[in-house]
């Protein structure tokens, strides 16, 4: 099931960038995956299926992942839903917009994960991609605008936050039941305070998520969306996941305490506010994204109630509300692409213009409000059945038939506004963007005449809740009993009520008596951030001598305090007595460190300061070497000296000597003594560490394992085999620095000129000619560096293959080759560079990252852990039987990566920091006959 998210990602990136200049193709090949996972759901209705990925068994961390009923009624709803958007998304569009439907389908594939997901914390993953998929549809298409922008930080910090609360609460409920798979969480339920408190953590996510009131206001607010986007993720997916949470944990905490309360008070609050503010909307999407809040209040009470027909009810008309709602936003999107305007109050005729939509948009209409024999009319005889039992259920009964009454107001309100009037103009469907509605529309029609088939697929999932009464079973007709009365009462109730209030365009306003969450949103913002700003003035004062001094000040109190008082306590008796060294070599390293540290401490040029630093780097490389760890010190070494450089580098654009010291002596003082309290803590803390193991080292099991793989180099064997997808993570965070550092050093102003050769948008990569970067040029020092270059190539080669058996390995093999191209930028610039390496670093970035995700993630197709261990091959003539095993793959991809890594940082620091040609010289370099 993973693999199938991961296919997700593929095509997200794949298709926008192989099909991005045919919009319509595009759109229609990226539906394809959604299509295919509508049906591979749809052919294991009634099947229990889990899976489950090892990340690490020692840990405990896995993945695990269940299809169930629940989960196939809203892959059919994601994927049959996301399809059609897709497609629609290629006639909308009135240019290629690779970015949207490569985000699109990401959160395809974000709420796949999520659906699937049978894990607490790898649901919250999923949860939060799609909100940060919803954050970039919302504000990519017009980012210039202030009111995008707005829409999407309202959505994103709403959902996040109120996402972090319910993070809050899967945690103490996990801690509680002592497991977080969902599956056994909800078969054995914790109880307690533990229980109530993480239940109303838990649904406070969700309302944000489902935009239910009073956290609401992000969701009218996000029309601002392309109609693609508000049809899938506002009204058929991403606001359904609240209500999917809330489906998924009822059947073990519908009886907690708070958990029924608050679900049917939000829920019907929702249900009947929100459809009133819709009968006063003039904008159709806001009239919608209204509506839309009051199905979601109505699919929270039916879902969260717990009990067995309130969950046929539900699991029916969240099918029901994918399959009309879509639908009609999309119909908006059409009426805005033909006539220009979406606002009721401007429209006429377009009934006329469009009718195989007008019909289209009706039906879908006409199941919103609940007329047989569609889909909607069968969902909604199971709510009215569902709480037609007395007791408290008149009381909710009474609210879902107001909330009915009320969205046959507004849906014949959206159809007058649509589709009245007359016009001169002749029938012309724009039927690319109006078959996607007849299909969604037919759909709803169609499953409305098999309800045995809703019964087949959701009737599974409510099986696992409580009965109420006589076994229900959804269709279409079951006599004139109580659930027809209240239907036709809120078919006729609600004629009236748009009799009376919705017929007028423009509407009169709502907000006389529902608060304005607007306001309350830029009210908590607004004082969020004039706090920030308060705090930040006073803490944040620009010295990063105080900056270090209070971090250094609080491990000092804090982990140092206890460190203290453990050993005043006496806890560890019976220590031996610790050696001062075992090898002359390490006093004589020792001394070297120290004599660095305090030079560089008192040094007043800054290069003989990062020379002295350097010095104590380079010490340290020797001490891991006496110790043993020869790997390691190769490594060390090449980091010490590329940071060397990079340092030298920097300094150009420095003054010479540091300025002179204007701390008063309380000042030094302070720092003086936090210096030397933060040195005692570490030494004693390493000491206490390595004298109180009461465990056998982890070592010699390595050294068992690096037996069993044929290989002597434990450190590779660590970060290619046993922690592969640790080492996947680093490499990852390595790659984001190298795009931040070009970020931030490239931010401004473009260091070439304008008049300047390869200043043009076409010129070739660090083409242009330039100054080296350490003064005038060498005739001497290029051709040394040309005649090095390829002997440093090939030892980091020999690095990389040498490192299962001997010191090596892809990292340090990356670093080397690195070295290699510093060697050709120090005597010759950007142009030597350029010369030596016509490839981006950008794609060493990207394609070192990519092999390694692709390698790793073999094993999981396969069924088994990441980079699962496979030693293909063949025989190759002259050279024998070749195994090329997936750990070489792998540190292949890690390789590749560290040297864009190096090339990134040397490129953006090049860039900024080279020397500008004097007019003259470029005036004479022109004139140079060629």
């Amino acid at each position: 099931m993973l693999a199938l998210v991961g296919v997700y990602a593929v095509v997200a990136v794949g298709v926008p960038w192989a099909l991005g200049r045919y919009r319509r193709v595009m759109g229609c090949a990226a539906a394809l995956l959604p299509a295919a996972t509508a049906a591979w759901a749809a052919t294991r209705v009634g099947r229990d299926l889990t899976g489950r990925v090892v990340w690490s068994s020692d840990l405990g961390l896995v993945l695990d992942f269940r299809l169930d009923a629940l989960a196939v009624v809203m892959l059919l709803l994601v994927g049959g839903v996301g399809a059609v958007v897709l497609c629609y998304a290629g006639w909308y569009f009135e240019r290629s917009e690779r970015l949207m439907i490569g985000t699109l389908v990401a959160f395809a594939g974000a709420m796949t994960g999520l659906v699937l997901a049978d894990n607490l914390l790898v649901l919250y993953v999923f949860w939060e991609l799609t909100t940060l998929s919803s954050f970039i549809l919302i504000g990519h298409t017009r980012p210039d605008r202030v009111a995008d922008r707005r829409a999407a930080t309202q959505a994103l910090l709403t959902t996040t936050a109120f996402g972090l609360v319910m993070l809050v609460g899967f945690v103490v409920l996990g801690e509680a039941a002592g497991t977080y798979r969902i599956s056994q969480l909800v078969a054995d339920p914790p109880g307690g305070v533990a229980a109530r408190v993480g239940v109303v953590l838990v649904l406070s996510g969700a309302f944000a998520k489902s935009a239910q009131i009073p956290l609401h206001g992000w969701l009218p607010a996000a029309m601002v969306a392309p109609t693609p986007v508000s049809a899938y993720l506002h009204a058929a997916a991403m606001v359904k996941a609240g209500v999917y949470l809330v489906a998924r944990l009822a059947p073990g905490f519908a009886g907690v305490a708070p958990w029924r309360p608050l679900v049917l008070a939000v829920g019907l609050l929702s249900l009947v506010a929100a459809g009133l503010v819709a009968l006063r909307q003039d904008d159709l999407k806001r009239l919608l994204a209204y509506g839309t809040i009051s199905q979601l209040g109505f699919l929270m009470v039916l879902l969260g109630n717990g009990t067995r027909t309130a969950a046929l009810a539900g699991g029916a008309l969240l099918l029901a509300h994918g399959l009309f709602k879509a639908p009609l936003f999309l119909t908006v999107g059409a009426v805005e692409h033909e006539t220009g305007t979406r606002r009721a109050d401007h429209l006429s005729g377009a009934g006329w213009r469009l009718p195989v939509l007008a019909v289209a948009a009706t039906a879908a209409v006409a199941s919103m409000i609940g007329i047989p024999p569609l889909l909607g009319f069968v969902a909604k005889e199971a709510a009215f059945e569902a709480f037609a039992h007395g007791g408290w259920d008149v009381a909710v009964l009474a609210g879902i038939v107001a909330g009915s009454a009320l969205t046959v107001a507004y849906g014949a309100r959206f159809l007058h506004g649509a589709f009245s009037g007359t016009t001169d103009q002749g029938p012309d469907d724009p039927w690319g963007l109006v078959v996607p509605v007849v299909v969604l529309s037919v759909a709803g029609f169609a499953l409305g005449l098999v309800p045995g088939a809703l019964q087949r697929l959701i009737g599974p999932y409510a099986g696992t809740l409580p009965a109420d009464g006589p076994g229900y079973e959804p269709a279409i007709w079951h006599g004139f009993g109580l659930p027809l009365w209240m239907s036709v009462i809120a078919i006729v109730a609600g004629a009236g009520l748009y009799g009376a209030f919705g017929r007028t365009f423009p509407g009169r306003s709502a907000r006389w008596w529902l608060p304005d969450v607007q306001k309350g949103y830029d009210a908590v913002v607004g004082g969020t951030m004039a706090t920030a700003h308060a705090v930040t003035r006073r803490l944040q004062i620009g010295s990063l001598p105080v900056y270090l001094g209070v971090i250094a000040l609080m491990v000092l109190v804090v982990p140092g305090s206890a460190l203290v008082a453990g050993l005043v306590r006496g806890t560890g008796p019976g220590w031996p007595a610790p050696r001062a060294w075992g090898d002359p070599a390490q006093l004589v390293l020792a001394v070297i460190v120290i004599a660095g540290a305090l030079g560089a401490m008192w040094a007043r040029g800054r290069l003989s300061a990062v020379l002295l630093l350097s010095g104590t780097g380079y010490g340290m490389t020797g001490l891991f070497a006496v110790h043993g760890a020869p790997d390691l010190a190769l490594t060390l070494v090449v980091v010490e000296t590329l940071t060397l450089f990079m340092l030298v580098l920097v300094l150009r654009r420095l003054p010479e000597r540091f300025p002179p010291r204007l701390r008063k002596v309380p000042a030094r003082a302070a720092t003086a003594v936090i210096s030397l309290g933060m040195g005692a803590f570490v030494g004693l803390f390493l000491m206490v560490a390595a004298l109180s193991r009461s465990s056998a080292p982890v070592g010699p099991g390595y050294t068992r394992l690096a037996a069993q793989e044929h290989t002597k180099n434990v450190v590779n064997l660590i970060l290619v085999d046993l922690r592969a997808l640790d080492t996947l993570g680093e490499i990852a965070v390595l790659a984001a620095t190298a795009m931040g550092v070009a970020s931030l050093v490239l931010t401004g102003p473009d260091v070439r000129r304008p008049g300047r050769a390869g200043a043009g948008p076409r010129s070739r990569w660090l083409a242009a000619p330039s100054r080296p970067p350490l003064g005038g040029s060498s005739v001497l020092l290029e051709a040394v560096a040309r005649l090095l270059t390829p002997t440093v190539l090939v030892f980091s080669v020999y690095l990389f293959f040498a490192g299962h058996g001997r010191p090596g390995g892809g990292f340090v093999g990356g670093l080397v080759a690195g070295m290699a191209f510093v060697l050709r930028y120090l005597p010759g610039g950007r142009r030597e560079l350029a010369a030596a390496l016509p490839v981006r670093p950008a794609v060493l970035l990207g394609g070192g990252l990519g092999i390694a995700v692709a390698t790793g993630a073999g094993g999981w197709a396969s069924g088994g852990e990441f980079l699962a261990s496979r030693k293909p091959g063949g025989t190759v003539p002259v050279l024998g039987r070749v195994d090329v095993p997936t750990n070489l793959l792998f540190d292949a991809g890690v390789y590749f990566l560290v040297l864009g890594l190096v090339l990134m940082i040397l490129t953006t620091l090049g860039a900024s920091l080279e020397e500008p040609e004097e007019p003259e010289e470029s005036e004479a370099a022109a004139e140079e006959p060629s």
